[in-house]
């Protein structure tokens, strides 16, 4: 059994690890979209078109917390409660701070709202496995 400083953690449980699994696939699904959306600014800037400091920082932002979400996501299937907290915050917050800001009237294109939201719904599809029963019994609280 993998254990942490603030209490057991049953993460070597069969089912935990399915569910791990699919945590993991959807931020990486995530990661991907994420990293579809800088590509895109990339492409459009070295083509001449419309870029603007917004896009850059939004996508390469959004990008970023990807990256730092599949982290915590496996640091939490290998037992680190501490991670599997911030792993059910973060995709929880992430897919209404992604549309909240995208949706803001003339601040962006459609295109790349849609791409976001393409974004946010994966996030938001890990947020539903992270804070199932699954995992939450995975990870009893400390007395």
């Amino acid at each position: 059994m993998k254990t942490t400083k603030s209490g057991a953690a049953h993460t070597d449980h069969p089912g935990t690890q399915r569910a791990f699994a699919r945590a993991k696939t959807l931020v990486a699904a995530y990661g991907a979209l994420s990293a579809g959306v800088l590509i895109t600014v990339v492409i459009l800037a070295v083509t001449d078109h419309t870029v603007t400091p917004f896009m850059w920082g939004r996508s390469g932002g959004v990008l970023a917390s990807a990256a730092v979400t599949y982290w915590l996501t496996v640091l939490a299937s290998r037992g680190a409660r501490w991670a599997y907290l911030r792993v059910r915050i973060i995709s929880i917050i992430m897919p209404f701070a992604i549309i909240a800001i995208d949706v803001i009237p003339g601040t962006l294109p459609v295109w790349f709202i849609m791409l976001q939201a393409a974004c946010a719904l994966a996030i938001a599809a890990a947020a539903f496995v992270a804070n199932g029963s699954q995992l939450r019994a995975a990870f009893p609280k400390s007395r």
